[in-house]
């Protein structure tokens, strides 16, 4: 985690850029230029994403630290899709931006290793072993207990990475479950103690874990009593812009010191094109700058 709070600090910014992308969000002529090459096919829709995601992340890079890829939104382009995403990881990488990886996997213990092994550690090849994929971090759901978590919490202390596992989420029907009251305190409550434990023996420089939290922005007052259970957890904040959430919201998440949360945005940067006009990296940039500023300003 500190390497994700050192890229906070030198850009002054505590956002992160979703790259979430779908056709629909692409300019016609993106789409058109790679379906008259490759034709309408999954590896023409992949081509068009990946000249998308680059034109942001050149935009991008300079001013925020981090993206945060949703896989499913891939996946859903078969092995094109995954050819793409491990495309992108590998270049904002290379710009020097981290990497979150929204994945949400979670499984019972065998199965959560494999996924650990895929996202932050390496598989194993005969007498080899490599990575399938490069993010410096990703998402948990950790509502199949410890033992579908701590795979993933060992694979970080091997391989240097980190993790967000789901604590409050930014949906409406959220509550449903993790608003339910257990032994005096609601749901999410217990998964912050667990998390703040998970975390406990990896407190870093800047004195975070490398177990972070999910806790969404269209939710402040959860927030702020999360903020104080988990003083040493850093927090990714789903759920600004498009979601409802506010600057004076996400604030909550923060700690006294500026730090300790890392918001995230996603169609309001990628499609900032699409509102204000422009080319698709200028609008995003000028979006991401504007919300850094609100958000900076409301945390001051």
């Amino acid at each position: 985690m500190d390497t994700l709070i050192e890229k906070i600090i030198e850009t002054g910014n505590p956002t992160v850029a979703g790259l979430d992308p779908k056709l629909d969000y692409l300019p016609e002529s993106m789409i058109k230029q790679s379906f008259d090459k490759y034709g309408e096919t999954f590896e023409g829709a992949a081509n068009a994403l990946f000249s998308f995601n680059k034109e942001l992340i050149d935009a991008l890079c300079d001013i925020v630290p981090a993206v945060k890829p949703q896989s499913a939104y891939y996946e859903m382009y078969g092995i094109e899709g995954l050819k793409c995403l491990k495309k992108t990881i590998e270049y904002a990488k290379s710009k020097g931006m981290y990497v979150i990886l929204d994945a949400k996997r979670g499984d019972i213990g065998a199965t959560s290793e494999a996924y650990a092994k895929a996202y932050l550690g390496k598989t194993d090849l005969g007498t080899e072993r490599e990575r399938a994929f490069e993010p410096d971090s990703m998402t948990v759901n950790p509502y199949l207990g410890t033992d579908g978590v701590k795979p993933f919490v060992d694979q970080c202390a091997a391989n240097r990475k980190s993790i967000f596992v789901l604590v409050k989420t930014s949906n409406k029907s959220s509550g449903e479950l993790q608003d339910l009251i257990s032994g005096g305190k609601p749901i999410y409550e217990h998964m912050a103690g667990l998390v703040k434990e998970w975390g406990i023996d990896s407190i870093g420089t800047h004195g975070y874990s490398r177990v972070g939290a999910v806790v969404g922005a269209t939710y402040p007052e959860q927030a702020e009593v999360l903020r104080g259970l988990m003083p040493h957890t850093y927090f990714l904040v789903p759920g600004y812009g498009a979601q409802g959430g506010r600057a004076e919201d996400v604030a909550k998440s923060f700690n006294g010191d500026g730090l300790g949360a890392i918001v995230n945005a996603s169609r309001s940067i990628m499609c900032a094109y699409k509102k204000n006009g422009g080319g698709v990296g200028e609008a995003a940039r000028a979006e991401a700058i504007r919300m850094r500023d609100d958000i900076v300003s409301a945390i001051k």
